[in-house]
Formats: structure tokens, C-alpha cells, sequence
């Protein structure tokens, strides 16, 4: 078991998969992505092209860039977030 003894009691499985630690119900959550400065400039230029990928374009560049799908579609979301809100603001 991946948990010490003392924590593996107090650790409840979830039907949606999830592992809550101590009933509190916080999620044991992956670490951050660290994006290199390549993967960077490559998703940047992508985005200025498009900042909408199709299934294919997405695991194309996942592939080029040794990254999941996952991680280049949440890339691509934060990005279209974060664009609208600087246009938000002018």
C-alpha cells in the first residue's frame, strides 16, 4: 500500500474513483504540469493560429511535444481563459 499504516485507515474510497484523505474531502490531486520552454513556445504559436484544437490536431501536437492530449487540451482552455480575460479588461 502506497499510504503508511496510520494514514491508510483514515484514507476512503469514493465511488467516482477519487481518494479523500481523512474525510475532509480533499483530493489527492496530480502534481503540477512544468511545462519545458519548448513545449511553451510550441502550444503559443499553436494558439496564435488557432485557439481551438480537433481530436487529431490535439493528439498531433500531444505526440510532437511529449505531452497527454489531457495536458494539451487544459493548456488550451487556461489559455482561451486567460486570453478572454485580458481582453476583458482592454
Amino acid at each position: 500500500s502506497p499510504l503508511p499504516p496510520q494514514e491508510h485507515e483514515k484514507a476512503l474510497a469514493v465511488p467516482n474513483g477519487e481518494l479523500r484523505i481523512s474525510g475532509k474531502g480533499k483530493k489527492l490531486r496530480k502534481p503540477r504540469t512544468i511545462y519545458s520552454s519548448l513545449q511553451l513556445q510550441a502550444l503559443n504559436q499553436r494558439f496564435q493560429q488557432t485557439q481551438y484544437l480537433a481530436l487529431p490536431e490535439r493528439a498531433e501536437l500531444a505526440a510532437q511535444l511529449g505531452l497527454t492530449q489531457t495536458q494539451v487540451k487544459i493548456w488550451f482552455q487556461n489559455k482561451r481563459s486567460k486570453y478572454k480575460k485580458i481582453m476583458k479588461q482592454g
